[in-house]
């Protein structure tokens, strides 16, 4: 499967989450960028390379939350089809719900285990995404 993958991108404002990610995609053998604020990660969405084959997005963060982010990758033409997994500790309907509707690709709940997150990504890459059709029922994953 990974020599579909170019790179993953990853934007989360905590640094722990994104070194435990960042270890998790060496693990795998994975190429990450990761990004502290969403703002940033947008600006290098419209300067690759490197160009992401897909997103991992945290939904609480500073000046562009996630929610701010995913709409407007979605929105832009050249970006619309990178698959983006939102990663947070909400877990609210309304929230997964909002996500959905904005064109997220699946939805994880943070873990604190770095064996269960490798699990996830493990599952987030082994998924084609070019023939993925996303629904309600397979929206969120529960590990």
């Amino acid at each position: 499967m990974k020599d579909n993958w170019t790179t993953i991108f990853y934007a989360d404002d905590d640094e722990d989450d994104r070194m435990f990610f960042e270890e998790v995609a060496q693990q795998i053998g994975e190429s990450i960028s990761l990004f502290e604020l969403g703002d940033q990660m947008l600006k290098k969405l419209q300067n690759p390379p490197p160009s992401p084959s897909l997103i991992f997005l945290d939904l609480n963060m500073p000046v562009k939350d996630g929610f701010e982010v995913l709409k407007e990758i979605k929105n832009t033409d050249n970006l619309k089809d990178i698959p983006v997994i939102i990663l947070s500790t909400a877990s609210n309907s309304e929230t997964v719900q909002r996500c959905f509707n904005l064109g997220a690709s699946l939805y994880l709940k943070k873990t604190m285990s770095i064996g269960d997150l490798k699990k996830s990504v493990q599952h987030v890459l082994s998924i084609n995404w070019k023939q993925q059709t996303i629904t309600k029922d397979n929206f969120v994953y529960n590990g």
